[in-house]
């Protein structure tokens, strides 16, 4: 059974310690969509990039209140978070904390300007949502894990 795939925003400062395998857990504010473990988070880079770059696994996922979370994950020796991780999370009801597994690096990254000429109406997630098996950048990002 096909795993799910999620596209995630993320600034470009966190996207580069993901690709370089610093980054071993990406914290989140829980919007009420779970992410399941074994599943593909296509990394959509903000910031001056704009641009679908590239991917990792989800390995384990930890939901909870954000102390928790926190607690949980900078206790483990090289989780990759620092000081700067935390504010993202603080004061939201839920944090999730999602381990990074083999980090990709698209060979060709998609830019938002030529997203939105394939798919007009294109609009990044503020954080993350879910791709689902029939919309058009679904069979884009497909195309681009095979490159």
């Amino acid at each position: 059974m096909a795993k799910e795939m999620y596209l995630m925003s993320i600034k470009p400062k966190f996207a580069y310690q993901i690709f370089t395998g610093k980054k071993k857990y990406e914290l989140r504010r829980h919007i009420g969509i779970n992410i399941e473990e074994h599943s593909t988070i296509i990394l959509y880079v903000s910031g001056k990039v704009k641009a679908v770059m590239g991917e990792f696994l989800a390995g384990k996922v930890l939901i909870g209140s954000p102390v928790y979370v926190w607690e949980k994950t900078t206790r483990l020796p090289d989780s990759g978070l620092d000081e700067d991780d935390w504010p993202y999370i603080e004061g939201s009801r839920l944090a999730m904390a999602i381990e990074v597994l083999k980090p990709k690096i698209y060979r060709r990254p998609i830019s938002l300007a030529e997203l939105r000429n394939i798919i007009p109406s294109f609009m990044p997630p503020l954080s993350y949502r879910k791709l689902s098996s029939y919309e058009p950048l679904y069979f884009i990002v497909k195309k681009l894990r095979k490159l």
